[in-house]
């Protein structure tokens, strides 16, 4: 299991790398230079615009994927998606600007980010199947959370090698080339992932699977389809939390408040590594107490922070605004260190895969496609503190309680407690 468990993780790190840092470059570069012509406000949205492509990719890569995963097995899916992800990162370095070749550079970008999304969106559903399905029961959210952890190493590898060229390197260099370096380093890792799970065995669950489906996602939308709403409504609020800390607060900081990007980046980036420290811990919890108890109370706590976040982000002080994002890693993390047991439980193992990584993605369409760009344009209807942002992410955490709520456990019984209800 550790063994398994540390290809997963590097796996989902590589990949969130590579989404992390467009992000990041999103929020910082790419306006000015893919949408030169608009507005400072204008480009800071298509810049958003082509940021969301990605999470509407995602569920395409799940159906794609999923296909693979439930047909052919996990480790297969595991393979071409870091591939497809990588070879999709490293061309966004490439390309000319808007200066160079036109229109044709926004329209490259958005093409490139939508391949992006499309290999993430079968990552997730590989690589937290492989851990789950190989963990014993009474450890599954411990060891399906370590490819948890994976979307923090990646996020605090992308944003630290931005942070560490931004801060070496002149505005006017950063902005001609230095942007690029990050793009291009997704290379090297991709290779590195492929290297590290060549070895990895196929999940023992697949391979007991007698009759495998034939068109999965035609099983789960017959027979699921009301899962998949209720499990995507209910990470909504996760992923419109992760990228309101992450990608929204940079453009709002630096923009809005005048806070210097290096500081802007400190700060997210000492919440998140609180929160990948963290996930192990809380899924130890998962397996204690269960996985839906820990969702609601996610989700719960999200409701009750997003304004106060939103007051402490609004002064600008770097303190206060780590605490205020440090508050929104802690409600993630309490609902997404055990969504990856969480989600596979839910669905039978011949469409698990499609199912899961489906819900999953159709989350991040809802919350973390849809957020920057609302976000964006709410803040700029409001004065110094955004109130309307913290109304619509207090909304979605509402959302996405009711849906927890609707959904079943699916902690299986203690030891003990199994062999008492057999022998009775």
């Amino acid at each position: 299991m550790p063994r398994i468990a540390a290809a997963a993780l590097a796996g989902t790190a590589i990949e969130f790398y590579d989404f992390f840092v467009y992000g990041t470059a999103a929020a910082l570069v790419f306006g000015p230079l893919f949408f030169p012509t608009f507005s400072p406000l204008a480009g800071t949205l298509a810049a958003f615009a082509t940021f969301g492509v990605g999470f509407v990719a995602r569920p395409l890569g799940s159906v794609l994927f999923g296909h693979i995963g439930d047909r052919r097995g996990r480790r297969p899916v595991l393979m071409a998606s870091l591939l497809l992800t990588g070879a999709s990162t490293v061309a966004v370095g490439c390309l000319p600007s808007y200066g160079t070749i036109g229109v044709a550079a926004p329209l490259l970008l958005v093409g490139l980010r939508f391949l992006q999304g499309l290999g993430l969106g079968g990552e997730w559903g590989g690589a937290v199947l492989l851990a789950s399905e190989h963990a014993p029961a009474q450890r599954r959210v411990l060891w399906s959370s370590f490819p948890q952890v994976g979307p923090a190493l990646g996020f605090l590898l992308a944003n630290g090698v931005v942070l560490a060229l931004s801060s070496a390197l002149s505005d006017a260099r950063f902005a001609q080339w230095g942007w690029r370096v990050p793009f291009w380093a997704a290379g090297v890792l991709a290779l590195a992932g492929l290297w590290l799970r060549s070895s990895l065995a196929e999940s023992p669950r697949f391979l007991e699977i007698d009759d495998h489906a034939r068109v999965p996602l035609a099983e789960v939308v017959r027979d699921h389809w009301r899962l998949v709403l209720l499990t995507a409504g209910g990470l909504a609020v996760g992923y419109a939390l992760f990228y309101t800390v992450s990608t929204w607060s940079l453009a709002y900081g630096t923009e809005r408040l005048g806070v210097d990007q290096g500081v802007m980046l400190a700060c997210v980036m000492a919440a998140v590594v609180v929160k990948g420290a963290l996930t192990p811990v809380v899924a130890l919890l998962g397996d204690r107490y269960g996985r839906r108890p820990l969702c609601l109370a996610g989700s719960a706590a999200a409701a009750v922070w997003m304004f106060p976040m939103v007051a402490l982000l609004a002064t600008g002080e770097p303190l206060l605004m780590f605490l205020g994002f440090l508050g929104a890693m802690l409600a993630f993390i309490t609902m997404f260190a055990v969504i990856a047991a969480y989600l596979p439980e839910l669905y039978e193992p011949r469409v698990r895969c499609t199912g899961a990584a489906v819900g999953y993605n159709l989350g991040g369409v809802v919350g973390g496609a849809l957020t920057p760009i609302v976000a964006t344009a709410l803040a700029e209807q409001g004065g110094r503190v955004p109130w309307g942002v913290a109304a619509y992410l207090t909304a979605v955490a509402l959302l996405s309680l009711g849906c927890f709520a609707l959904l079943p456990e699916t902690r299986p019984a203690p030891v003990g407690a199994a062999v008492g209800a057999a022998s009775g």
